[in-house]
């Protein structure tokens, strides 16, 4: 009886771990989505965010980060429920377009919804961040908040992230810490070694900020200087097939490649390039 005790309390502790306090990411990438799915309707009433916090620490940054921008482009990985795309649309100081990109289509419903009265500078993608359909150089800055260790290959999504950086560009991510860390191996590191990934992609300016109980912030720069574009940018014809990689077109409902690929835009304005 005591042996079946202890081999169900240890099953708990198990799934609590894969489930709960890693949030599935040793169970692979459909593990994940299907989680996030599933807390999609009551995501940020769990989190909580507090908008003057999100003000302080994230939408005015990186406002002032991309003043010196017309129209300036952000690219938000892993964007969930909008809440990046949210705070840094509400500055009055910030007229540019964000791309947000996901892989859970229920968060990105909810973002679709938290960010309507915005709908004409948001894009969102249903989209796996691992390559990021967009050429080098696109956005003036790339964001990933609270999702790198999630993520089947982070350090592949770090580098597809500084790939589409803009010489100059701001990139900001942040690095977990705290207690719950180490109980993710393989998917944490300290702030030392999280800095030297950051190095040996070339970026500079590093500075890591103390934000939550769990996270740093870190802010760094793509070396280069940003200047303004020679053109304005849409985010159609910036954006890339990811099946073949070549150019798309719009059209009412969908958008389609050179090759044929076709990927609806649906009700909510969701560009579903998933399917």
């Amino acid at each position: 009886m005591i042996g079946w005790l202890i081999a169900l309390l240890a099953a708990g502790a198990l799934l609590y771990w894969l489930l709960i306090l890693t949030e599935g990411a040793y169970l692979g990438r459909r593990v994940v989505t299907w989680l996030y799915d599933r807390a999609a309707p009551l995501y940020d009433r769990i989190k909580g965010y507090e908008p003057e916090y999100e003000f302080h620490f994230l939408g005015r940054p990186l406002s002032r980060a991309l003043a010196t921008i017309p129209d300036p482009l952000l690219l938000d990985v892993a964007t969930g429920t909008g809440r990046l795309p949210h705070v840094l649309l509400e500055q009055t100081g910030f007229r540019g377009t964000v791309v947000g990109v996901d892989l859970s289509r229920r968060m990105l419903a909810q973002a679709a919804a938290v960010t309507a009265p915005w709908a004409g500078r948001i894009v969102l993608l249903w989209q796996d961040a691992t390559v990021l359909p967009f050429p080098d150089d696109t956005f003036d800055a790339v964001a990933c908040l609270e999702a790198l260790e999630f993520m089947p290959h982070p350090d592949r999504t770090l580098r597809e992230m500084v790939r589409v950086l803009r010489a100059g560009g701001t990139l900001l991510t942040t690095n977990r810490v705290g207690e719950d860390a180490r109980w993710m191996p393989g998917r944490t590191c300290p702030s030392d070694e999280f800095e030297r990934k950051l190095r040996a992609l070339s970026l500079e300016m590093i500075r890591v900020q103390p934000w939550q109980e769990d996270y740093d912030l870190v802010w760094a720069t793509k070396p280069g200087v940003l200047r303004p574009p020679r053109r304005p940018r849409r985010w159609d014809e910036l954006l890339r097939c990811p099946r073949c990689g070549s150019p798309v077109t719009r059209q009412a409902r969908s958008l389609t490649c050179a090759q044929g690929h076709t990927f609806p835009i649906a009700e909510d304005g969701i560009v579903e390039l998933t399917r």
